[in-house]
């Protein structure tokens, strides 16, 4: 499993490429918008701002330079922005891997 960096507006912390970046923004306890996990609501739609993802066919409208996190992998690192502060879980597996900043 490749080792990777993702920003989440202007946090950055440790992930992987085997993993959709919801699924690891979950594990660190972020707590982004989302409603159905397969790409058709589009309420994870986040800016890409930098790097590469491989994304998986989605029913939902999203524009040029926007991602769904529910279906994208991240393949290098990646620079992600959303419009509104995520809040965090009260019980997150942030311990177990490495915020940077």
């Amino acid at each position: 499993m490749s080792q990777i960096t993702i920003t989440v507006n202007h946090h950055t912390f440790v992930g992987n490429t085997q993993q959709s970046l919801l699924e690891q923004m979950e594990y660190l306890g972020l707590q982004p918008e989302f409603h159905c996990r397969d790409g058709v609501c589009g309420a994870c739609r986040c800016k890409l701002n930098g790097g590469e993802v491989m994304k998986k066919n989605a029913l939902a409208y999203i524009s040029v330079g926007e991602i769904l996190t529910c279906t994208a992998t991240p393949v290098t690192n990646v620079l992600l922005k959303f419009d509104y502060q995520l809040s965090l879980a009260e019980k997150s597996h942030k311990s177990k891997l490495c915020f940077l900043n």
